[in-house]
Order: C-alpha cells, then structure tokens, then sequence
C-alpha cells in the first residue's frame, strides 16, 4: 500500500493522468463508514500539477553567495623535541605561522529592487577561529556577479544582510509564516554543494520547533536541505518567503529528510532593522531560569511543564526591581502561558525594552501577579562576565565522606558555611548556608551532580543553616507526603534549583 501510495503521487506531481485504487483489508472498515473516523478534507489550496512556472518567476531573485577568508595557522616543527631540532628550527622548515585562503558557499535572496539581500550570519562568517572574510561575492541566476556590502549580522538569530549594486534587480517578499501549517507544501531554491539554482520541494513537518538557541523556533520540513541552502528561501505555493533554510539534522552531513527554516515571523523585524544599520535589542529582566522539571515539580507539589522557576535574580536588574526572587515560578506573561516551547527568555526577548509586562507568579504556592519594566538585553560578552563560571558540580570535589545522620535521607554529609569556606568557594561571605563535605555515590543527590563543595542555602522554602535544619525540611516534605525535596544550591556564586530523591529506607 505504501508503494502505491509514492506511485500515485509520482504521477500527480509529473502532471500524468492515473488513478490507482487500493483495497482495503479483509474485514477492515474504511474511514467513510467507520464510526468516530477523522474525516480529512481537500488539502489547503491543493498541489499543483507542476511547480514550473512558479519556480521560473522565482529563481532570478535566488543567490549564490561565496566569501574568501584568510586563515592564520600556526605549524608546528616536526622536528621538535628530537636531537635536530636545533639544526631544523627555523620557521622556513615548518615551524611559525602561515596564511592560506579557503572559501564558503551558501545562499541568499534578494528582497529589494535595489539590491539588499538576505542570509544565514553563518554563511558570511569566520568559519574557523584565527580566520578573517575577506570579500564576499554574490552570482545571481544569470550568471553576473558583484562584490557584496555587510550591511549586518545579528548572529543571535543566525541572520545577516548584504548589499549589491550595479543594476535594478528582481525580488521576493516575506509572506505570513503565522499562518503556515504542517502538511502545506513548500518549496526551497538554493545552491546545496554549489549547484546553484536546485530547487527541492516538500511539506512542512513541524512549526514552532525548538533549537538550541534560546531565540530558535523553527519551521521543520521534509524538503530536500543541504550544504549550501543555508541562507536561501523557502517559498509557499503563492511565491512568498515563509523561512530562510538555516540547519539540518543529519548524522551522515546529508539530507535525511530533517530540515528547518528561519521563520519570516522572526526573521522580517530582524532584517528591516539591519537595514537601517540599527543594532538588534532583545528584551531582558536580569534573571537566571529553570524549566519546572518531574524533580522540581514533584517537590514543589506543582505541575511539570507549567511555568519556569527563577533560580537567581541580578541585583539592579528588572525582574529584582519587579520583586522577583528566587524560587518564584513565572506562568504566565501578559497572560501568555510559558511553555517548553513558548519560554520565558523567548517571550521576553521579543518585547521592546521599555516595555511594561505583567508577570503571573507562583510562590510559596500562591498565586500574585507583578509588573516588570523590560530592560535591554546585554551582549554575550556582558552576559557572560554577569553569569561568570556557570554551574559546576565538580567544584572542590574530593575524597567521598559518610553521610551524616540528619542529612542522610538525602545522601549527604554537611557542615555549617563559614566565611571562610564561602571565601574559598567563590561565594559571597554573607551567605548562610550549609556546605556538602561528601556525597553517598549510589544516591539521587550525586545522580543530580550534587558533589563536594556544593553549597545549599534552602530546602523547599525553609532556609537551612545546619543539617538539622535539613532533617526538619525533609520531615516536613513526608508529612506533607512528597518524595522528593527542592534544594537551592550555589557553586562558585551561581545558583540554581535541584530536586533530589528522599531515600525511603533511612
């Protein structure tokens, strides 16, 4: 049946005339008169018999886009550490740096009559550390090439737009990626392993995916993407550009029917701000999140999924500023629900700094609402200074110590944080705390990276300051009939939720 199936759509889509009827299993009902049954109605606009004449008005305004870059490696002397090193040191006999020139290809589309185009950042980049572009050329369908202006980057969004001139060109529009739906057709132009002009078509097999940028919500299709589409545009039937073709998933490098596309959605304010020559800004309240995971939910006594928790919150920031603290579960912003898809960092980051938010929060299991001023997000250079080392669970780990007995439900040994322990931790000498000594390795704790050194401040919401204030935290947690406790922990001054296992047997 599958066979028929690739049989008829072959003929469909080659404008040949045939109808193929395929018999039901014995016994088997079909959809019209089985009770209950979906019924499916005439596709969205239909197939057409050929994608020909539509191709043929598009390609013109498909690119070609190709950069030179100039890499500095540096070469080792073969002969180092032996006894001729001293007679065959000199860079001329392989050792210093040297420049060599390599090449990208990918796509692009032009989107005014005046020559601006569209790109991946990727494709106009530095492929490899120590490596500089030095030109970039676009060749159109016809053949003619120009030398193309970096008008800008945002590499958040992986998008860049370039500029020709020399003559009055052919373009596309964005269309409405809002309105595209999983099974409507779509078709990519673009230049896959610098075959320039390849046109590939397929149906749309997901929208809204995730990736693994906080800003990437992409469309997902079946249609044929590979090396060199990046940057080219994905047109639906009525020749309007509803992605840019921005990444595979591939374990081979080649199509395996898994491609996503840049939405226009996202993509437009994007493009019509770096042709301004204006610097993207995103939205920013100044705090660390977490999913609500099954741990931190089956502590918490909430639901997983709904909302995400404020690990910490920087001081002068917009969300302190807003009366958020840690351990407050953010649900809803402006009344939009936060969602693995729809996250809050995703939400935010689309809101004009300046902007006023209503934030639903849960804490302490009730529920309050707060308003926040929108902040503007810093670079990743600033970013990175504000967050500093990151989570580390190995911090000062060291030799294996027993539990104690107040902490032992949780696999713990601890002590009360002094000064001079946070000192040595990186942690601030003010906070009060407890500090893990070691870690039972067959427990949940040292499964969720709790190891030596970590330190813990809260459990649940009760803050802790020695392990009997753990033990009563944990005791609270089973009369209340939960299994798991949520601990706040901080290594190397940056925080975060873990939810850990109470060990039934002790």
């Amino acid at each position: 049946m599958r066979y028929a199936y690739a049989i008829t759509t072959a003929l469909a889509l080659s404008g040949a005339a045939a109808v193929l009827t395929l018999e039901h299993p014995a016994g088997a009902q079909t959809a019209q008169n089985e009770p209950g049954a979906i019924q499916a109605s005439a596709p969205r606009g239909g197939a057409p018999m050929s994608f020909a004449d539509m191709v043929a008005r598009l390609q013109p305004a498909v690119v070609n886009i190709s950069t030179t870059q100039r890499i500095t490696v540096q070469q080792q002397n073969p002969f180092q550490g032996t006894p001729f090193e001293q007679f065959f040191g000199s860079p001329r006999s392989g050792g210093g740096a040297r420049t060599q020139e390599a090449q990208s290809l990918g796509s692009g589309f032009l989107i005014s009559a005046d020559g601006y185009i569209v790109t991946n950042n990727h494709v106009v980049s530095a492929g490899t550390q120590g490596a500089t572009v030095e030109s970039i050329t676009v060749t159109l369908a016809d053949r003619r090439e120009f030398t193309a202006k970096l008008v800008g980057r945002d590499p958040a969004s992986d998008l860049a737009v370039l500029k020709i001139q020399g003559a009055t060109f052919p373009f596309v529009h964005f269309g409405d990626s809002r309105q595209t739906r999983v099974g409507d057709w779509v078709v990519a132009i673009g230049n896959p392993f610098g075959l320039s002009g390849t046109v590939s078509a397929g149906i749309v097999s997901a929208v809204n995916r995730v990736g693994q940028g906080p800003y990437d919500r992409f469309i997902q299709t079946d249609a044929s993407i590979n090396r060199g589409n990046s940057g080219g545009p994905m047109f639906d039937l009525q020749g309007n550009v509803i992605g840019i073709n921005s990444q595979i998933l591939s374990p081979t490098g080649g199509n395996v029917g898994i491609g996503f596309a840049i939405p226009a959605e996202q993509a437009k304010p994007i493009v019509d701000t770096l042709m301004r020559g204006e610097t993207v800004t995103r939205g920013y309240l100044g705090i660390q999140i977490q999913p609500v995971t099954d741990d931190i939910a089956g502590a918490l006594g909430t639901n997983k999924g709904k909302g995400e928790i404020v690990g910490r919150v920087e001081p002068g920031q917009p969300g302190e500023r807003a009366g958020l603290r840690p351990g407050d579960i953010v649900t809803a912003i402006n009344g939009q629900e936060i969602t693995p898809e729809q996250t809050l960092t995703y939400i935010i980051a689309r809101q004009k700094p300046g902007t006023r938010v209503t934030l639903d929060v849960l804490r302490d299991g009730r529920r309050q609402q707060l308003t926040a001023t929108v902040g503007t997000r810093p670079s990743d250079e600033e970013m990175a200074a504000i967050s500093g080392r990151g989570f580390d669970p190995d911090a000062e780990e060291g030799a294996p110590t027993a539990p104690d007995s107040a902490a032992a439900p949780l696999g713990l040994a601890v002590q009360p944080l002094t000064p001079q322990i946070a000192r040595s931790l990186g942690v601030d000498q003010g906070t009060r705390g407890v500090v893990v000594l070691g870690v039972d390795p067959n427990s949940d704790a040292a499964t969720k990276g709790l190891r030596r050194g970590t330190v813990i401040t809260r459990v649940n919401s009760t803050p802790v300051a020695s392990a009997a204030d753990i033990t009563r935290a944990v005791q609270a947690a089973r009369s209340a009939g939960r299994s798991q406790v949520l601990l706040y922990v901080n290594v190397r001054g940056n925080s975060a939720f873990v939810g850990v296992n109470i060990d039934p047997r002790r």
